[in-house]
């Protein structure tokens, strides 16, 4: 196996040349400072897996057998800037010259049966801290000053040649050490393309359970991650497969609904997957950047579907509301993973919504309709367009097509309306202060009540101007304040 640089492919020596040109002299400067102290130091992990798949490299991780008290006193004087927030788990990082860093000590962790927290122990050998390592694609370095490669585990050859995911030892030592790492295992087969192994994955189907004792903050990280990577698809049927969904995300293998000869219809949870996929088609087609909260809405628009699913006369199957069902379920899924309140929001709000323009039909919906939908939709239009058209799965060329060419149309209508009315912008043609001064009353409930009358006419009617809708309000007002006895005169009077 590869022990040195010279001893790696001319392209992968050219891999590691890139990495070491994107961090300059950096590198070997605190090499040299580190050697000078009687220490070791080394690049590791993933940037120099990405560096020799050929991905670009944001992040600069290095390890040493220096503590971090050492660790400090070594870039003293040198570093930019030196931060001590991982200090507890044996990290120091640090900036130097537009270089962001990350400085850890030989260290082996695990998790007490009961524990959400690793138990960090320094260890004093670069071998036994690759060992402790993740998958053996990640437990290769490059020693510093020296740039020697170090590839104790063959993870240059899993990496490039088998195109694998084998754990330095036995994986069931590396997934007590931290079960997160099952969850890394179905993350890096999305992300990068690697199979697990037999043993990788037996041992990950055998320790699921285990994910519980991890933080949800962790476990949404690394969700995050396998969504946002190129074939989240392929990180989810694993996470089905080995089980590790029944913990992370139990809604998405109850989409696995029997199917019989009495009862056909689409499997839920193939279908999900498959606008998953289409999702980020058409993310790539109008030119988005990967979209948590797009392809989330996508993997759970239909989980409320189990819990609404019921059998008809003549074999047939119905999921009344379940698109409201879905939406609360996803909030509440999502918030026990600590998503953000905003993630939760929107990724609710799509759900709520992707059934809406299936009663578009053949373009019958009024104005009025259509700019309800967009108002509906709010700041997640461009989104529920995508999943909208990503929700259409059917064989059927011809059903597809008139699918198609509906939301082409509901599209152009909005496009024309947002121009002529600036729909993102949609308000009463009178504003709160208006509404007092037409009908004569202060600050109340009475206000947010016509200003929502007017609201629902300037979305039937699109703008109707001051004196229209003043006459409409007074109309109004006549009826309602009369109906509650109001006098029209100013609250405290």
């Amino acid at each position: 196996m590869p022990t040195a640089a010279g001893e790696l492919t001319d392209q992968q020596r050219a891999a590691i040349a890139e990495l070491f040109g994107s961090i300059g002299s950096v590198a070997e400067e605190l090499g040299e400072r580190f050697a000078a102290g009687g220490h070791e130091l080394a690049l590791v992990g993933g940037p120099v897996r990405d560096a020799l798949l050929g991905r670009a490299v944001h992040d600069f991780d290095l390890t040493t057998d220096a503590v971090p008290q050492t660790i400090l006193s070594l870039v003293e004087g040198w570093a930019d800037a030196v931060w001590t927030v991982g200090i507890d788990f044996g990290t120091v990082g640090l900036r130097k010259g537009g270089l962001q860093l990350e400085i850890t000590t030989y260290r082996s962790e695990s998790y007490q049966p009961k524990s959400r927290k690793p138990e960090v122990n320094y260890g004093d050998s670069l071998h036994d801290d690759l060992l402790r390592r993740d998958f053996t694609v990640n437990a290769m370095a490059v020693r510093l000053p020296e740039r020697e490669f170090v590839d104790p585990f063959g993870g240059l050859a899993d990496l490039v040649l088998a195109g694998r995911l084998r754990t330095p030892g036995k994986p069931e030592d590396s997934f007590s050490d931290d079960p997160l790492r099952i969850m890394r295992a179905v993350r890096f087969a999305a992300q990068l393309g690697l199979t697990p192994a037999a043993e990788v994955r037996e041992a990950a189907a055998a320790m699921a359970d285990r994910l519980t004792i991890v933080s949800a903050e962790r476990v949404r990280d690394e969700l995050t991650k396998l969504m946002l990577s190129s074939a989240p698809r392929t990180g989810v049927e694993l996470m089905v497969d080995l089980g590790l969904a029944a913990h992370v995300l139990p809604e998405i293998p109850r989409m696995r609904l029997e199917i019989d000869e009495h009862h056909r219809h689409k499997d839920v949870y193939d279908h999900s997957l498959t606008v998953l996929d289409q999702a980020i088609e058409l993310e790539g087609k109008r030119g988005m950047e990967p979209d948590l909260v797009l392809r989330l809405a996508a993997l759970l628009h239909d989980i409320g579907k189990p819990k609404t699913r019921a059998f008809e006369a003549g074999g047939r199957v119905t999921f009344h509301h379940h698109e409201v069902v879905g939406a609360s379920m996803s909030k509440n899924r999502l918030s026990a993973l600590r998503f953000s309140k905003d993630v939760v929001a929107d990724v609710g709000k799509l759900v709520a919504l992707h059934l809406r323009f299936h009663g578009y039909g053949k373009g019958e919906w009024t104005d009025s309709a259509v700019r309800r939908y967009a108002r509906d939709a709010g700041d997640q239009l461009q989104r529920l367009h995508v999943l909208t058209r990503a929700d259409c799965t059917t064989r059927n060329r011809r059903k597809a097509a008139a699918l198609a060419r509906a939301y082409d149309d509901i599209e152009r209508r909005i496009e024309r309306l947002a121009e002529e009315e600036e729909l993102d912008k949609v308000r009463p043609d009178l504003d709160g202060n208006e509404i007092q001064q037409i009908l004569d009353i202060g600050p109340g409930p009475m206000i947010g009540k016509a200003w929502r009358f007017l609201l629902e006419l300037r979305l039937e009617n699109g703008p109707m101007g001051k004196d229209a809708a003043a006459a409409e309000l007074r109309a109004w007002a006549e009826r309602h304040l009369g109906e509650s006895g109001g006098s029209g005169t100013q609250e405290g009077e």
